[in-house]
Order: structure tokens, then C-alpha cells, then sequence
């Protein structure tokens, strides 16, 4: 006797099909578009993204508010300043100063310094004039970039005078400790002191400023 040898064939029950039918994820799930929620309301991420810019550029743009332009433009020419062409020039000057009234004279913009860059956007600028009367002005502004934060300004004059009541109380004081008398470079000193800056202005008006030892 020839034995047959024959394959069988089992279909798959309905409910088998089924269960390999939905462990398969589809094309389709794998790309569903992922959403959250916030309060309340679903965010595509797309949507999300965009509100995170729109947030970002606002904060930009309270930053650039904040910021003086025109103390940002004086700031990147540092250490030069916006008078710097009249130097020598007689004429109408105005030096502000704040808690007094402003010095109004004609005369010449002797030296001024600034530092050579401000990188924590604040500096400050030393100025001396000489009146065409012979009396000395010092200037000293402070200036940031901070919006918020105004320019300050200080100023004082040296008059040489004997009738001058600051001459007579700075040539007083500076008599008792020295043998010559108090002079406006003296006065510079007392207002200005020996920071770099004001050593960069002294050095621009010669050798005057220094101290000679035998």
C-alpha cells in the first residue's frame, strides 16, 4: 500500500484574525499628531511652538525698551566723546550739573577722558574747561545704557580769586599742610582724584599733574 502524504490547511478563527489584526499599528497611528493639554484646551505641537517664540520675542522686545539708544551709540565710540572736535574751541559753553544750576560761560574745552570701553554698559566722562575770565570748570557725567537709570552729573569751579569764597576756604585748607599755595590743578585733584580716567585726563594736559622728586 502507497501511503499519501497531504498538507492541511487550518483557517484562522475570526477572533484570532482580529487579534493579530490589532496588535499591527498602523501607518496611520504611528503618525497621529501628538496634542496636549492646557488648561482646558488641546495644543497641537505646531501651536505650541509658536506661542513659545511669540513669548520669546516679546521678551526681546521689553529688553531693546529698556535700553537707551543714544547712550548705546555714545558707548560703542568709547574712549572718544561727542565734544571731542571742539577741543581748544572757544565758545558758548553749557556744563550741567544736578542739585545746582547748570554753569553757563564762554570759554575752552581744555581735556576730557572716558575709559576705552564699557562693558558693563556704565562709564563716566572727566571734562575741564577754562573760562576766558581764567576760572576752571570740572565736569564728571556718569552714563549707562540701563533706560531706567538717568545720566548724573556733577560739576564744580576753581576761581583763583582771593574774593572767591571756595578759592579762599581750598586755599586755606591746602596751606596748612603744603608750602605753596592751592592752584587749579590742585582743585582738579580734590574733584577728580587719581582714577585711571582721571590720570588719562591729567596726562593730556602735560606733565603738570605729576609729582617731582629730587
Amino acid at each position: 500500500m502507497a501511503w499519501v502524504r497531504r498538507k492541511l490547511h487550518f483557517p484562522l478563527q475570526s477572533d484570532e484574525a482580529n487579534l493579530m489584526s490589532t496588535e499591527r499599528p498602523t501607518d496611520d497611528a504611528a503618525h497621529q499628531e501628538t496634542t496636549v493639554l492646557v488648561r482646558g484646551e488641546t495644543i497641537r505641537p505646531e501651536e505650541s511652538k509658536s506661542r513659545e517664540a511669540s513669548a520669546s520675542g516679546e521678551k526681546d522686545g521689553a529688553a531693546k525698551k529698556d535700553v537707551s539708544q543714544t547712550n548705546v551709540r555714545l558707548q560703542g565710540r568709547l574712549p572718544a566723546l561727542a565734544d571731542d572736535a571742539e577741543l581748544g574751541v572757544e565758545k558758548d559753553q553749557l556744563v550741567t550739573r544736578d542739585g545746582k544750576a547748570d554753569l553757563r560761560f564762554i570759554g575752552t574745552l581744555l581735556a576730557s577722558a572716558a575709559p576705552a570701553s564699557a562693558p558693563q554698559g556704565q562709564w563716566q566722562e572727566y571734562r575741564i574747561y577754562v573760562t576766558n575770565g581764567g576760572k576752571h570748570v570740572f565736569s564728571k557725567a556718569t552714563r549707562s545704557v540701563v533706560a531706567t537709570q538717568r545720566d548724573t552729573y556733577e560739576a564744580e569751579v576753581f576761581d583763583p580769586a582771593p574774593s572767591s569764597v571756595p578759592s579762599k576756604l581750598l586755599r586755606g585748607a591746602h596751606d596748612l599742610t603744603h608750602s605753596h599755595p592751592a592752584t587749579w590743578t590742585d582743585a582738579a585733584v580734590g574733584f577728580f582724584g587719581y582714577d585711571p580716567i582721571a590720570k588719562a585726563l591729567y596726562r593730556k594736559l602735560g606733565g603738570q599733574f605729576e609729582e617731582h622728586i629730587g
